[in-house]
C-alpha cells in the first residue's frame, strides 16, 4: 500500500513539498528547572518564527534505574554528560509533568503549535488528556516497538527521529507505526550525536528515505548555525527541529548544541528562503523584473561613424551593452556587408541597415 508524500496536516498546519519548512524549536531541559524560564523559551521561539515548540515527557523512574553501576552512568569521556548517572542527568533535564499544560496554553497564545517526546506508555496516556495535535519518537526510543505501537494507535501524526537506526529497523518501525493506525509519518534523518558534526549529517539520505518510506522526511539537526539544515531542505526537508535556548552561556544539559533566539530567527528565514529557492526545472527569462535585464546583454552596435556604401570592417563593429542591436552571433556575416544609409557612432545594428 503506498502511501502519499503529499502534504499532510499536524495540528491544522499544512507540511509537505508546497509549503514553508516547519521549523520546530526543542525546548528539551534547558528550561533549567524554572517554569519562568520555561515559558521566556515559549516567547523567544514564538518570536524567532518557529512554528512548533517541542517538550519531552518522562520522568527519571520512566527512563532508568536508581543503580550506582558503571552500566546506568555514562561512562564516554567525550561526552557532555561524562561521568553522570543517568537517574540523576534525566532527573535534571525531565520538563515537570504539571508544567506540561501551562507550557501547551502559552504557545497556543503565541500561535505555535505545541507537542512532546513519550519515553513510555503512561506519558502518551497522560498526553492524551492534553489533546496533543501530534507525537514526536525520539531516536533512541525508535525500536521501542510497543511504544510506536501505542503512539500510532491514537491516530495522530507521528514524527519519527531515525538516529542509529538501520534500514532494516526503520521498516520495522515504520510497518508497526501504519499498521497500528498511522497515517500521518515524517521521518527526521538525525545523527545521534550532541553536538553532532556537519561531516556525519548525510543529509543526502533524505531524498532516498522518502522514496524508501513514501513518507514526510525532513531533519532532526544537532549540530550549530543553519547550513545544514538548508541543505537539507534544498535535498527535499519539509520539518527541521532544533533545540533551542534563551542563551547557551546559561548552561544546561542541552544548552552547548542549541540556537539562541537570533539563530532559531535565521534559521527560519533561510530555510524558507531555500524552499522559495527550489521552484521548478526552468530555463529563460524568470520573471517580469528578469526581462528588464535583457536590455543589458551584449549587442552589435556601429563603434564609429560610416557613410552609405561604406563596408562594415571588424573595427567598425563591435558586441557591447546594451542589448538593443543583433545579437553577436552574427558578428561574422554582417563583415563586409555595406550600410544602406550614412550610421551614426552609437547606432545599434539592425539587419534594414544594410544592403
Amino acid at each position: 500500500m503506498k502511501h502519499s508524500q503529499q502534504t499532510i496536516e499536524i495540528g491544522g498546519r499544512p507540511v509537505g513539498p508546497g509549503h514553508r519548512p516547519f521549523v520546530i524549536a526543542e525546548m528539551s531541559g534547558n528550561h533549567n528547572q524554572s517554569l519562568e524560564r520555561a515559558l521566556a523559551i515559549v516567547d523567544a521561539a514564538a518570536d524567532a518564527g518557529a512554528h512548533a515548540l517541542k517538550i519531552q515527557t518522562y520522568t527519571a523512574d520512566t527512563m532508568t534505574l536508581d543503580v550506582d553501576r558503571d552500566d546506568f552512568r555514562i561512562t564516554d569521556p567525550n561526552s557532555l554528560w561524562a561521568g553522570q548517572s543517568l537517574h540523576k542527568l534525566y532527573d535534571q533535564a525531565h520538563t515537570p509533568w504539571d508544567w506540561h499544560q501551562p507550557i501547551f496554553e502559552h504557545a497556543a497564545k503565541r500561535g505555535m503549535l505545541a507537542f512532546s517526546t513519550p519515553f513510555d506508555e503512561t506519558a502518551v496516556e497522560f498526553l492524551e488528556t492534553l489533546r496533543v495535535p501530534c507525537y514526536k519518537v525520539a531516536s533512541f526510543e525508535n525500536t521501542d516497538l510497543p511504544l510506536i505501537r501505542r503512539i500510532a494507535a491514537t491516530g495522530k501524526p507521528m514524527i519519527i527521529s531515525t538516529g542509529m537506526a538501520s534500514v532494516g529497523e526503520l521498516s520495522e518501525t515504520v510497518a508497526v507505526a501504519r499498521e497500528a493506525g498511522c497515517r500521518d509519518l515524517v521521518l527526521l534523518k538525525c545523527t545521534s550525536t550532541y553536538p553532532a558534526s556537519p561531516e556525519f549529517s548525510n543529509v543526502v539520505t533524505i531524498p532516498h528515505m522518502r522514496e524508501l518510506f513514501d513518507c514526510q522526511v525532513g531533519l532532526s539537526d544537532h549540530t550549530m548555525g543553519v547550513g545544514v539544515a538548508v541543505a537539507a531542505v534544498a535535498l527535499g526537508a519539509t520539518v527541521v527541529e532544533k533545540h533551542f535556548t534563551l542563551a547557551r552561556a546559561d548552561g544546561g544539559v542541552d544548552s552547548s548544541f542549541s540556537l539562541e533566539p537570533a539563530e532559531m530567527a535565521a534559521l527560519v528565514t533561510e530555510t524558507s528562503r531555500a524552499w522559495e529557492g527550489l521552484g521548478h526545472v526552468s530555463y529563460g527569462v524568470q520573471s517580469a523584473q528578469e526581462k528588464k535585464s535583457l536590455a543589458f546583454r551584449r549587442s552589435l552596435y556601429v563603434v564609429r561613424d560610416l557613410a552609405a556604401g561604406e563596408p562594415l570592417t571588424a573595427d567598425a563593429v563591435r558586441a557591447i551593452r546594451p542589448g538593443f542591436g543583433l545579437a553577436p552571433k552574427h558578428q561574422d556575416a554582417v563583415i563586409g556587408r555595406r550600410a544602406r544609409r550614412d550610421i551614426k557612432r552609437g547606432t545599434p545594428l539592425a539587419w534594414d541597415l544594410l544592403e
